[in-house]
């Protein structure tokens, strides 16, 4: 990546993170909620400014903590593919991440098992991205239809993948123990399983 003329391999990277970011910036639109608008902010559209680029930088956030497992694990497929590095090589270099960040969380919010869960969530991520990056095509369409012959096995791989996400948010729940957190891991599952299934019905139509 970063070279004047792209690889095909860099193309499908790029394709693959823009896909990734697409879904999690339809979460964070369904989660987020904006609120409506005040007489106030009618009368004064300075105000109206910074409660929208307060509501913006939110969905950013959220956006990239979404990202976070996603990223980690296709930057570990792409170095497996690109420079012949084993999984068990970008599995030590992901631990070796979340475990500084879990050594730096003062806060008690990051816990070894919610760590553990997303380990789990990045194992089928990096087996995932591993087939998209070695198959045929450059769009994400081709990627998915050409590592995932039919659409049982993309399902297949869905479910699973949504479970572990699920365990995640499980851990979470159990860590932070916030009366909201629930819901908020229930409305991220119904959009993920929303956007995932409307990708689903347009890649095998």
């Amino acid at each position: 990546m970063g070279r004047l003329l792209p690889r095909v391999l860099d193309t499908k990277y790029q394709n693959i993170h823009a896909q990734e970011r697409s879904l999690a910036k339809a979460v964070a639109y369904a989660v987020i909620e904006v609120k409506p608008v005040s007489a106030w902010e009618i009368l004064i559209p300075i105000l109206f400014l910074l409660s929208f680029f307060q509501v913006k930088r939110s969905k950013e956030t959220f956006t990239l903590n979404f990202l976070f497992t996603k990223k980690l694990a296709l930057e570990a497929a792409f170095t497996m593919v690109d420079k012949g590095k084993s999984r068990e090589e970008a599995r030590e270099q992901i631990k070796e991440k979340t475990g500084n960040i879990l050594a730096g969380d003062k806060a008690g919010l990051y816990s070894n098992k919610i760590r553990q869960k997303q380990l789990r969530e990045m194992d089928l991520l990096i087996e995932h991205y591993c087939r998209l990056l070695n198959a045929e095509g450059k769009d994400y369409p081709s990627l998915v239809k050409n590592a995932y012959p039919s659409r049982e096995e993309y399902v297949a791989f869905l479910e699973e993948l949504e479970q572990a996400e699920r365990e995640v948010y499980q851990a979470v729940h159990q860590t932070v123990k916030s009366s909201s957190s629930r819901e908020i891991a229930s409305k991220m599952e119904e959009a993920t399983a929303r956007v995932r299934r409307a990708e689903l019905d347009r890649l095998f139509s």
